[in-house]
């Protein structure tokens, strides 16, 4: 069980009366704070508290392993469940282990379309009657479709997961797809990615994709486009949930006020007549080098006065062995925030930005590895540079030392633990490890591979994964200003949104 810690904070144990602790006299408080100064600050320490070196993070299994329970089902499907009865509560569903990533690029979208037209109705209710039985239990349901994965999910009271089993084999084994509902799911799904054009980071992330990897499904939005969204049809909605619910490539969860061997029976009657299924569509192998060599791309937007930048190549798969010191790496760059070198040279230093990151697609397969930032149109060329340079010279000028190493091994510990605040958010990190093939201890193992990790790793790491001299820079803004900046770093191509 994840347990909750609390602290106690300025307690002062008093047998009198609020009066009697107003009686402490000026002279009192004097006396005690000669003798505080007398004993040398003992109870303040010989420094300040923050700059005293972190305790060392913590070690050991997240869950204790009588809460956590795995199962597999005789034809291949996977059950998990996290036992966590402080709260009256459930959570329950069931992972496919293929998503957005696993469609053709002409069939951009079909994954977000058929999570939506999931949602409206199944069995023998209508969109409106799911909606409503879920909506009197004070529950919710929610199908999404990530790069990875596709999950169905339901939650709310305990009580009500009798009800909650039942929507999730309607839902999964007797989905409606309604030709009505497609189509209004389909109009609002082609409303939302037209508006999205009007936001500079989203046209710019679709132009970035676009440059890195045309032709591949990584070079079309998750969501689709609004050309492929509106040629799908009611048949290939439904195809794209028949072939990846099948029961080796499914995962069933629970988490909270749940019994793990009654949901592992309810899920074997429910579910184990599944077909094992042929195999699984997986994403095609991503590029291995893109672009081979440096792109300068204009997204000509002419009102803008102020640009935006995104500066990248190929990056990363989520089981890469050397994703800690890869991240370790990034986070000394971009991706701590106000602590990363970018941030400090950019924008502190600098001035030339509010906000500045680096970061790396962790996916199935190498997704992008993306500087993003924004400025005055005038500045655009300055900010290029300065980004160049930070890439250059983590690599070999300015590589990482150990005390910068240090202070980012803390930084990662730290997010880590953030990141399994709740029993959910551990269900969550562990159905991620079993999409990607990841060992099971992962999460227990994270912080000992973290500290572990040595300074020739992460030096190692920023010469493999660092390309500034060929990476893609893409900016959006007025192009008759961007191009005389950026030509001398090679051919600009101008394009339109």
């Amino acid at each position: 069980m994840i347990r909750q810690g609390s602290r106690r904070i300025g307690s002062i144990a008093s047998s009198g009366s609020r009066a009697s602790f107003g009686s402490v006299t000026r002279r009192g408080v004097l006396v005690v704070g000669v003798a505080i100064l007398a004993s040398g600050c003992s109870l303040l320490g010989s420094r300040p508290a923050w700059e005293e070196p972190p305790p060392p993070p913590s070690v050991g299994p997240i869950v204790s392993a009588q809460d956590l329970h795995r199962t597999v089902l005789g034809n291949g499907i996977e059950v998990l469940v996290l036992e966590d009865a402080r709260l009256p509560r459930v959570a329950l569903g069931v992972t496919l282990r293929s998503g957005a990533g696993s469609v053709p690029p002409e069939q951009a979208g079909v994954a977000a379309l058929a999570a939506e037209v999931l949602q409206r109705g199944a069995g023998s209710r209508d969109a409106l009657a799911l909606a409503k039985v879920i909506e009197d239990a004070g529950a919710s349901l929610s199908v999404s479709a990530g790069w990875d994965a596709t999950t169905v999910s339901l939650g709310g009271l305990s009580k009500d997961q009798a009800l909650f089993d039942a929507i999730l084999a309607d839902v999964t084994l007797r989905p409606r797809f309604d030709p009505a509902e497609l189509e209004k799911a389909r109009g609002e799904h082609l409303a939302s990615l037209a508006a999205a054009v009007d936001e500079p980071s989203t046209l710019l992330r679709w132009n970035f994709l676009r440059t890195l990897f045309a032709g591949h499904r990584y070079g079309l939005p998750e969501d689709g486009s609004e050309q492929t969204v509106a040629k799908l049809s009611l048949d290939d909605v439904r195809a794209y949930w028949r072939d990846r619910f099948v029961a080796r490539n499914a995962i069933f969860w629970a988490v909270g006020d749940v019994d793990a061997a009654t949901f592992t029976r309810e899920i074997e009657a429910r579910y184990g007549a599944l077909p094992a299924g042929a195999t699984v569509p997986t994403t095609p192998p991503s590029p291995a080098r893109t672009p081979e060599a440096r792109r300068i791309v204009v997204v000509d937007e002419p009102e803008l006065v102020q640009a935006h930048i995104l500066i990248g190549h190929e990056g990363i798969a989520r089981s890469n062995p050397d994703r800690i010191a890869i991240d370790l790496m990034n986070d000394a760059l971009g991706g701590s925030g106000f602590s990363s070198r970018l941030m400090k040279v950019v924008r502190a230093k600098n001035g030339l930005t509010y906000s500045i990151g680096s970061g790396f697609g962790l996916r199935s397969q190498p997704g992008p590895f993306q500087i993003q930032t924004f400025t005055k149109v005038e500045s655009v060329r300055a900010v290029v540079d300065l980004v160049l340079e930070e890439m250059s010279a983590i690599r070999e000028a300015r590589p990482i030392d150990e005390e910068e190493l240090a202070k980012f091994k803390s930084y990662s510990a730290g997010a880590f633990g953030l990141s399994l605040e709740t029993s959910r958010a551990v269900l969550s990190s562990l159905v991620d490890l079993e999409v990607h093939g990841l060992p099971e201890d992962s999460l227990d193992t994270f912080r000992t591979r973290v500290g572990s990790t040595t300074l020739d790793e992460v030096r190692a790491a920023a010469l493999a994964r660092l390309h500034p001299e060929r990476a893609a820079i893409v900016v959006l803004g007025p192009a008759a200003k961007l191009v005389p900046q950026l030509e001398s770093l090679g051919p600009v191509e101008v394009v339109k949104p």
